[in-house]
């Protein structure tokens, strides 16, 4: 039996689908407000019998920061993929991140110590990791340095680390993995999918900042991998091409016969921008689109090796181009 957490997520929900195809036995633990429907739509991307997949799901009802729900979803489990996660880049949103990355983690550790599960997958992010000097390629060994500038959620993924890490030195076996920014067909108005959402309304700026790329299949398809194989207690970076936004947009717009954003986005144009959400927010209680975390991240410049996976699987990516048609096509023609 395998236990998926954050079944609604881009990450979780593809999980889920490639372990049902698989014949795999499923159980998703899921909060009581989290909408199951997002589940069904990612299956619905790929399988026109996507209500007979969506019924072999067995449910845990419960919430990563309540320990005892998360230990009896742990029974008899074999494996525990963790991929949720609270992911955002607003201020105001500091304890729940905190709340949600490092002390979830640390239940879902303890639960599978507990149960005795085989093995636990642990979804982090290459926000976990440190920053290469002098644009340097970035690598699982690339040391945290804590008086670097970070953001609270990747100290967050930072610490939630280090509690499988703690798990690991108790017993546990388990398996990091640190993907990089993540192209799938989601929820159309959240993460990486919003930006399909955006560009096909059409988008007049870009930065020029530089991040890794990778597709959503290739994360779930090497979580999988790595949980079946006899290797334990690592953690690979998964990411396929590290490209600047520029060009990530102006692909999206190819895909969707859009314009491209052709006007560069300067400090001080966005930095407006972030004050103008800022009174939007305290007056209106609408959440910010840009915030000063996320700017620093749209201007970063981060480049990201997959060498390590590569070699141990042997493991060829799906261009990041390829990647964006692909969504392309679902995002038009999405059914549900």
């Amino acid at each position: 039996m395998n236990l998926v957490t954050g079944g609604t997520g881009l990450v979780g929900s593809h999980l889920i689908y490639k372990l049902l195809i698989s014949g795999e036995a499923v159980k998703v633990f899921i909060r009581k407000s989290s909408n199951k429907t997002e589940i069904k739509k990612t299956i619905s991307f790929y399988s026109d019998q996507y209500e007979e997949l969506f019924k072999k799901i067995e449910w845990a009802e419960g919430d990563v920061l309540d320990y005892h729900s998360i230990y009896e979803a742990c029974e008899n489990v074999q494996q525990v993929y963790h991929t949720a996660a609270c992911i955002s880049f607003h201020p105001a949103d500091k304890y729940k991140i905190f709340q949600n990355n490092i002390f979830g983690t640390a239940n879902v550790v303890n639960a599978c110590i507990e149960k005795k599960v085989k093995k636990l997958c642990h979804v982090s992010s290459v926000a976990a990791l440190g920053n290469a000097e002098d644009r340097g390629m970035g690598t699982e060994e690339t040391p945290w340095k804590p008086k670097e500038k970070h953001s609270n959620y990747s100290i967050s993924k930072f610490h939630s680390e280090m509690e499988v890490w703690r798990g690991i030195a108790e017993g546990l076996d388990a398996i990091i993995v640190n993907p990089s920014v993540i192209i799938g067909p989601g929820n159309w108005k959240k993460g990486s999918p919003s930006f399909f959402n955006v560009i096909n309304k059409g988008m007049r700026f870009y930065t020029n900042g530089i991040t890794g790329f990778v597709d959503v299949k290739d994360v779930v398809d090497i979580l999988v991998q790595l949980t079946k194989s006899e290797t334990v207690n690592q953690r690979f970076i998964i990411s396929s091409e590290n490209i600047s936004y520029k060009d990530f947009f102006i692909y999206i717009a190819d895909s969707l016969q859009k314009p491209h954003p052709g006007i560069e986005a300067k400090p001080y144009m966005t930095s407006i921008a972030c004050k103008f959400e800022s009174i939007k927010h305290l007056i209106f209680r609408i959440p910010p689109l840009i915030t000063k975390e996320s700017l620093s991240a749209a201007y970063h410049i981060d480049y990201y090796s997959n060498k390590k996976i590569r070699d141990l699987l042997h493991y060829n990516f799906i261009p990041v181009k390829k990647s964006i048609e692909d969504t392309a096509i679902i995002f038009k023609n999405r059914k549900i």
